[in-house]
């Protein structure tokens, strides 16, 4: 569990590169609708491992060879962005828990299961 100065600095993080990642010219990088799920940075603030999930997201491979790209550009605006004692290096990785979720609400949806109001207009 992550002290509160560094779970707020995880958050302003998360929030910053939000921002700076639809300014990233790369089109490798863009390709859908990019969100920050989460960030975990390290005690020492070296090492910030970055969470995306991408809706509609074509070549993860590409996507990833964008990301890495980028990370320099984007890791000078998040030094410019915030005032930390050392800027972190960012660590990208693929959050697919919303494609998996939209899988599941599919599959839910397509049973044939009666529901509660079937069951009244029965009785």
């Amino acid at each position: 569990m992550p002290s509160n100065k560094l779970a707020r600095t995880n958050d302003d993080i998360q929030f910053v590169l939000s921002k700076l990642l639809p300014q990233v010219k790369d089109p490798r990088v863009q390709q859908g609708m990019i969100s920050v799920t989460r960030v975990e940075t390290t005690g020492d603030l070296r090492y910030a491992k970055v969470w995306l999930s991408v809706l509609g997201m074509r070549d993860e491979k590409e996507f990833k060879k964008g990301l890495k790209s980028a990370a320099g550009w984007l890791r000078r605006e998040l030094g410019n962005a915030m005032s930390l004692r050392y800027t972190p290096e960012l660590v990208f990785e693929i959050d697919h828990s919303i494609e998996y979720g939209a899988h599941i609400n599919d599959v839910l949806n397509s049973l044939d299961i009666k529901h509660d109001e079937d069951k009244m207009s029965e009785e």
